[in-house]
């Protein structure tokens, strides 16, 4: 039994075929039975790993793994950060993220995209004022604020780190030549 329960000895009724799989395939790659995974803490920990995954592996639009691919796409994090500071038309919206990204321009149409996948997933509200012509607004959901929250804590990681990544860059390159 690992350290969070799971027993890999014996076939988990709450794990799909895939999931068992999964777990079989672990044991063959770290060359131990099923059984043995849970008698060293990789074994455990990638065991766990798998459980977690069969979960919402299965499932392409599985939040973890949408929301996940979200955050490291190009636009979706800085229109999240934007936001946080308050609500925005979205021409209001598109101006700000052009002045602060690299890229200096979104697109229309990737703008609207990455607004819609940010509103299905329930991080961005769209607020409708029946006026001619109609007003839109885009702000945060309470799940946006604390999704973002968590970005900042992220962001203060990569900044206290930052100069340990460009070093370990430098020496891969230098390591590379």
């Amino acid at each position: 039994m690992s350290e969070r329960g799971l027993d890999v000895s014996r076939q988990e009724p709450d794990l799909s075929a895939a999931g068992q799989a999964k777990i079989k395939a672990l044991a063959a790659a770290l060359r131990v039975e099923p059984a043995g995974l849970p008698g060293f803490e990789a074994g455990a920990r990638l065991a766990d790993l798998a459980r977690r995954m069969d979960q919402h592996d299965h499932d392409r639009d599985a939040p973890v793994r949408e929301v996940m691919a979200r955050l490291g796409d190009r636009w979706s994090t800085l229109i999240l950060l934007v936001l946080s500071a308050g609500t925005f038309r979205h021409a209001e919206l598109r101006r700000l993220i052009a002045a602060l990204s690299a890229e200096k321009a979104i697109s229309q149409r990737m703008m609207t995209l990455r607004l819609r996948a940010l509103e299905r997933d329930g991080m961005v509200e769209r607020t409708v004022t029946p006026t001619v012509p109609p007003r839109v607004d885009y702000a945060l959901t309470p799940m946006g604020r604390e999704f973002v929250g968590l970005v900042h804590g992220m962001l203060r990681w990569l900044e206290a780190h930052d100069a340990r990544i460009l070093a370990s860059r430098t020496k891969f390159e230098a390591e590379m030549r």
